[in-house]
C-alpha cells in the first residue's frame, strides 16, 4: 500500500477500516476523539456505519491525546478509499468551510490530514513544512461572504414584513387555498392548526409564482400551464415538508407548511449558492478583493426579492455556479449533475451545457494540433458530447413527461395542439399560449414602461460584453484559440487537457510553452498582444489592472481569456431577453449571470473610472431592494 507525501508516523497505527461510531454510553472517548472519529469516518464512507461491524478495533484502547497529536507528525498510510479524486476535492471543500465552522485543529485525525495534504498538491503546492495545510487562501473573505449572504436574507425578510404591515396587498387571494383536482386518498377533513394567525401570516407571502411551486408541491402537475415551472424546486419543498416540517403541520397547517419549506429552500440555497459564487471569482479573477466586492453584488443583486421568495433562482444560482466552479476544479462528474440540476431549477439551465461545449472544444483543439493525438481528441469530443447531453436530459425529460400526461391515451380530437406538433414542445407552447412570448412580440408602445424597468439591467449586461469586446477583439473573435500562452497556461482546465497544477506555476508555463515551440504565428499573436496592452498602459490606461509574467505584460481580472464563456452565455441570455421574453424578467433572468458582477466590481476598483459609476450601482441595487420588496409581498407587478 502506498503512503502519502511525508513521512511516516511510526507513533501511532490506525487500522484501515472505518470506524465505528454507535458505541455504549460507557465507551464514549472525550470530545477530541469522538471529533476525529466523525471527521475519519465522514472522510472514508459511512458504508460501514453499522453496530459491532469493527469489532477488531477498541476505541478506548487508542489514547486521543496521541491521536490528536498525530495530525502535526505528517500524513499516515491511508486506507485506498481515501484516495479517490472526489474524496479528496470533498476534504478540499470541507477545509475552505473551517474559518466559518472554527473547528480546532487539535480535533482533525491524521487521515483528514492526508486528504487536505493529497488536496494541496492537486491544486499544485504541496504543503511545506513551515505551512500548515490548514490555511486556506483568504479565509476571512469566505467568512464576510457567508455573513454578508445570511444578512441579506434577513435584510429582505425585515423588508418584506414591514412593508407588507404598512401596506394592504393588491390582490388579497393568497391565504385561499384551493382543493386538488385529484385526491390520492379519501381521508377525513383536517383538523385547524393550532396556530392559525401565523400560518395565515406564512401563507400571505404565498404570491405570483409561488403560487404554482406550492399547488405543485401540494398537489403535482393538474394543470397545463403548470408545466412552464421546472419541478425541482416542487420536489424540495414537498420534501421537507414531509420530513423535517412535518411536526408543524398540526401547528400552522399544511399549505404553510409547504410555504416555510420552500423559504428555507431557497434561502439556504442562496447562501451555498453566494460562497460558490466567491470560490468562482477568485479563480477566475485570480484577485480575492475583487471576487469578494462581486460576491457582496451578488448578495445585493436588484432581484434579491426573489432570491428570498419561493422561486427557482436561487436553486438555478446554486447548482449552475457551483457547476461552474467544480467544472474548473476538473471535478466533471460532479459538474455535470449539478449543472444537470441547474436544468430540472430553470429551463434556461441546459444553456449551461456551453461550458461543457466550450471546454471540450479548447481540450480536443489542444489535442490535435499541440500534442498531436487524434484518437486523444476524439476520446474528448465523445466525453464532451456525452456530458452536454447530460445536461440536456433533465430538460427533455420533463417534457417527455408531459406528453405522456396530456397526449398519450387521447384521441385525435381531445388532444392538445402542441400534441401534434413534429417536435412535441410543452414547454414552447405554454409560453406563447398562455403568456404571449415570441419574438418580437413584445415591442408594443404599450410595454415602454417594462422596458424602462428593465434597462438598468440590459445596459449593465451589454456594457459589461461591449467592455470586454473592445478589450480582447482577438481573443472573441477566435474564440479564444488566440490567447496568449500565459492566459492559456493559467486556466490550462480549460484550454488544454492536461491537469492544471498551478494557476501561477512557472513549470505549467514552461511545459505549455515548449509545446507550442515553433508555432510561430501563436508567438507573434501573443507578442501582438503584449505589445498592445503596452501601448494602452502609456495612453493612461490603469496599471492596478495589470502585472509582469515572465517579462510580458498581461491583462488580468475580468477580461482575462477565462471569462469569455461566460460572456459568451450572458450575451446568448441578453439576446434572448430583449428579443424573445416579457423584458421585465431580464433583471431576474439575468441576476445569476457571474460576469456581470465581476464587470460592475472590476469598473469600481478601476483607479480610471470615476467613482460616480460605483455609486451608480449600488444605488440601482439598493433601489430595486426596496422597491421589489415593496411591490412584490404586496402582489403588485415588479417583474
Amino acid at each position: 500500500m502506498g503512503f502519502g507525501p511525508g513521512r511516516a508516523n511510526s507513533a501511532l497505527v490506525l487500522p484501515h477500516r472505518p470506524f465505528n461510531c454507535f458505541l455504549p454510553l460507557a465507551q464514549i472517548p472525550p470530545p477530541q476523539h469522538f471529533v476525529s472519529r466523525f471527521v475519519s469516518t465522514s472522510v472514508l464512507g459511512f458504508s460501514s456505519l453499522r453496530p459491532g461491524r469493527d469489532s477488531a478495533f477498541k476505541p478506548s484502547t487508542v489514547d486521543h491525546h496521541q491521536l490528536s497529536a498525530a495530525a502535526g507528525k505528517g500524513p499516515i498510510p491511508p486506507p485506498s478509499a481515501v484516495r479517490h479524486p472526489l474524496l479528496i476535492l470533498l476534504t478540499q471543500d470541507i477545509l475552505e468551510f473551517y474559518p466559518f465552522f472554527s473547528l480546532p485543529k487539535s480535533l482533525l485525525c491524521p487521515h483528514f490530514t492526508y486528504c487536505l495534504s493529497q488536496a494541496k498538491m492537486a491544486s499544485g503546492s504541496s504543503p511545506s513544512p513551515s505551512e500548515s495545510p490548514f490555511k486556506p487562501l483568504k479565509s476571512s473573505h469566505q467568512t464576510i461572504v457567508l455573513k454578508t449572504a445570511i444578512f441579506s436574507r434577513l435584510l429582505l425578510l425585515i423588508l418584506t414584513l414591514l412593508w407588507r404591515t404598512l401596506l394592504t396587498p393588491y390582490d388579497t387571494s393568497a391565504p385561499l387555498n384551493p382543493t386538488c383536482l385529484h385526491e390520492r386518498s379519501p381521508s377525513p377533513p383536517p383538523a385547524p392548526p393550532l396556530l392559525p394567525s401565523l400560518g395565515s401570516a406564512i401563507e400571505n407571502g404565498v404570491v405570483w409564482d409561488s403560487v404554482y411551486f406550492v399547488q405543485i408541491a401540494e398537489c403535482g402537475y393538474e394543470y397545463e400551464q403548470s408545466y412552464a415551472f421546472l419541478p425541482l424546486l416542487p420536489a424540495c419543498i414537498f420534501i421537507l415538508s414531509c420530513s423535517v416540517f412535518a411536526p408543524l403541520v398540526s401547528l400552522i397547517g399544511y399549505r404553510a407548511v409547504l410555504a416555510l419549506s420552500g423559504y428555507v429552500v431557497c434561502n439556504v440555497a442562496f447562501i451555498f449558492a453566494a460562497v460558490y459564487f466567491y470560490r468562482l471569482s477568485v479563480i477566475i479573477l485570480k484577485d480575492p478583493n475583487t471576487a469578494l466586492r462581486a460576491c457582496v453584488l451578488f448578495c445585493f443583486n436588484p432581484a434579491s426579492i426573489f432570491y428570498s421568495s419561493i422561486y427557482s433562482e436561487s436553486l438555478y444560482a446554486l447548482f449552475s455556479i457551483g457547476g461552474c466552479y467544480y467544472l474548473i476544479s476538473r471535478a466533471n462528474n460532479i459538474a455535470v449533475f449539478w449543472l444537470a440540476l441547474s436544468g430540472f431549477a430553470r429551463s434556461n439551465g441546459f444553456l449551461n451545457a456551453g461550458y461543457c461545449g466550450f471546454q471540450t472544444m479548447h481540450q480536443a483543439y489542444d489535442a490535435v494540433f499541440i500534442k498531436k493525438r487524434a484518437f486523444l481528441a476524439l476520446q474528448i469530443l465523445i466525453g464532451g458530447a456525452l456530458r452536454c447531453f447530460c445536461i440536456f436530459v433533465p430538460f427533455i425529460t420533463f417534457q417527455a413527461y408531459g406528453y405522456y400526461n396530456i397526449c398519450l391515451g387521447r384521441s385525435s380530437g381531445e388532444m392538445r395542439p402542441w400534441c401534434k406538433a413534429r417536435i412535441p414542445l410543452l414547454y414552447n407552447y405554454i409560453q406563447s399560449h398562455y403568456w404571449g412570448v415570441g419574438f418580437l412580440t413584445y415591442f408594443e408602445l404599450k410595454q415602454l414602461p417594462n422596458f424602462l424597468l428593465a434597462s438598468p439591467i440590459l445596459s449593465l449586461a451589454v456594457c459589461s460584453i461591449i467592455y470586454y469586446v473592445k478589450a480582447r477583439p482577438e481573443i472573441v473573435l477566435s474564440l479564444g484559440f488566440r490567447a496568449s500562452v500565459e492566459e492559456k497556461s493559467s486556466m490550462a482546465v480549460i484550454f488544454s487537457f492536461e491537469k492544471s497544477h498551478s494557476s501561477n506555476s512557472p513549470q505549467i508555463s514552461e511545459k505549455y510553452s515548449s509545446k507550442r515551440h515553433g508555432i510561430t504565428s501563436e508567438n507573434k499573436m501573443a507578442e501582438n498582444h503584449n505589445l498592445r496592452w503596452r501601448k494602452k498602459l502609456s495612453h493612461g490606461g490603469d496599471p492596478a489592472e495589470y502585472r509582469i509574467v515572465d517579462g510580458s505584460l498581461e491583462k488580468l481580472g475580468y477580461t482575462s481569456a477565462s471569462t469569455l464563456p461566460f460572456i459568451l452565455h450572458l450575451s446568448f441570455m441578453v439576446a434572448t431577453a430583449i428579443f424573445f421574453m416579457h423584458v421585465q424578467v431580464a433583471t431576474r433572468f439575468l441576476s445569476a449571470s457571474p460576469s456581470l458582477y465581476w464587470f460592475a466590481s472590476s469598473i469600481m476598483a478601476s483607479s480610471s473610472v470615476s467613482k460616480r459609476w460605483g455609486y451608480m450601482i449600488w444605488a440601482y441595487c439598493c433601489a430595486y431592494i426596496l422597491l421589489g420588496s415593496l411591490l412584490f409581498s404586496n402582489f403588485y407587478p415588479f417583474t
